[in-house]
């Protein structure tokens, strides 16, 4: 350490001249009355005071640490006096001596600190999660907390919410937009409501660094409908596929069947539990699924899907094989997710959306082609195309549980046609299973033969 620098020692400092003399409060005292702005006194070792531009003097530490010049900002006089300020100075040195850079330690000394007073990010994020809660499906709320857990908090979870700046959001939202633009403006929106609760609880006096974030993201490209394969004999290439992909686990696989015979929502299919099905050896198997978990809420009943005979079969293989392999720990769940956590333990949580997204999308080479939600286009169209069921448009749509204007619609809905819609996911399933068998491409070969 030369003269009014420290130094770790890796790198020569630079001489400052002559060794300061040291500071003592008389003189102090005499120099802060007559100090400009900019001007400083130095008390050796690399300890200085300076005064600011509003009049009030703050101590500060130059050091050297990995070949760069660094300032240590110790605090203001006369909140920190000479004594503590040496202080200050000695315990500097003795992280420097351990290889630390002292600004980190006092970082993480500080994050440490909010952590136990409850101000961190992920603390301020779990609060407002819980007050959001009545109000959410319970699928919303996993699948938002979840969400933050897995992107946000292990990069921004430990820091005070008071600290977190626009670019600290940036850096982490970039990384999950590069991998899902439409999931990193979702997270970003609560990010942001974590903000704006933070600040209604006094607990960020800044302003909300979200909104700047929104600006320099890239825009998102405007997508039409999503895609989907509308002839029997695609589909039934999709289900082959699917079927034996090597590479996929059997939650993934058996939850893309689910969504090609139900054509229910993904987010109600990935986090199916086994109490919502019913009688699946039984004559009329069918899927109830509560109406809190729905996109429509606004409902007087649940949403219940008739089960085709070929999936209720492959449901209750599924189930013997596949049901209690995790244990009870998997809160009975029918596709929990494969992985493991850090000591070998079941996570206890579905797979996700964009796992069977991305088996589609990767694993069968069908981007831009079909999506787990392009059976549900493939069903109202290739429904409304058949002769059997081209005049049951309400039935149709019952099933698929839009959110329709009609007022004819409207009052089936509440009667909800369950023996017509027994006979239209039955009819669904035949076709499927001969499109997966090959049937159609057949029958069009012969048919070109002639």
């Amino acid at each position: 350490m030369e003269d009014g620098v420290i130094s770790t020692g890796t790198k020569a400092a630079r001489p400052s001249g002559k060794a300061e003399k040291k500071i003592s409060d008389l003189v102090l005292k005499q120099w802060l009355r007559k100090a400009e702005a900019g001007a400083r006194m130095a008390d050796g070792g690399g300890l200085f005071i300076v005064m600011n531009p509003g009049g009030a003097a703050s101590w500060r530490i130059k050091y050297r640490y990995d070949g760069k010049d660094r300032i240590y900002s110790v605090g203001t006089y006369p909140a920190i006096g000479l004594n503590k300020a040496r202080d200050e100075l000695a315990w500097f040195k003795g992280i420097l001596r351990e290889g630390k850079d002292p600004m980190m330690v006092r970082k993480i000394t500080r994050a440490d600190a909010v952590i136990k007073t409850g101000n961190t990010f992920e603390a301020v994020a779990n609060a407002w999660l819980e007050l959001r809660k009545k109000d959410w499906s319970a699928i919303h709320y996993s699948k938002s907390r979840r969400a933050l857990e897995r992107d946000i908090y292990p990069a921004l979870g430990r820091f005070p919410v008071d600290e977190i700046t626009s670019a600290m959001v940036l850096n982490t939202i970039i990384e999950i937009h590069d991998r899902a633009a439409d999931s990193a403006e979702k997270i970003l929106q609560n990010v942001s409501r974590v903000f704006e609760f933070a600040k209604v609880q006094d607990l960020r006096t800044r302003d909300n660094p979200v909104p700047g974030v929104k600006e320099v993201l890239p825009k998102k490209k405007l997508k039409g409908r999503m895609p989907a394969i509308l002839e029997w004999a695609g589909l039934g290439e999709v289900l082959r596929s699917m079927r034996e992909a090597r590479t996929l686990s059997p939650e993934v696989k058996m939850a893309s069947r689910l969504c090609a015979f139900t054509v229910a929502r993904i987010g109600n299919i990935v986090n199916a539990t086994w109490e919502q099905f019913h009688d699946l050896e039984g004559e009329n198997p069918e899927w109830v699924i509560p109406r809190a978990e729905m996109k429509a809420k606004d409902r007087y009943h649940d949403h219940r899907i008739p089960l085709c005979p070929e999936i209720a079969r492959e449901l209750a293989a599924y189930k013997t094989i596949r049901g209690d392999y995790f244990g009870k720990r998997t809160k009975g769940l029918l596709f929990p997710s494969p992985g493991r956590g850090k000591y070998g333990e079941v996570l206890g949580r579905p797979i996700t959306r964009d796992g069977l997204e991305k088996a589609y999308r990767v694993t069968l080479g069908l981007d831009g082609k079909h999506t787990p939600h392009g059976w549900r286009s493939a069903f109202s169209t290739l429904a409304r195309e058949s002769n059997l069921w081209k005049d049951n448009d309400d039935a149709i749509e019952i099933q698929l549980d839009h959110i329709h204007a009609s007022e004819v619609i409207r009052a089936y809905d509440r009667g909800e046609r369950a023996d017509v819609r027994r006979e239209l996911m039955n009819w669904w399933g035949r076709e499927l299973v001969r499109a997966e068998r090959g049937a159609q491409v057949l029958e069009f070969k012969k048919a070109k033969a002639a």
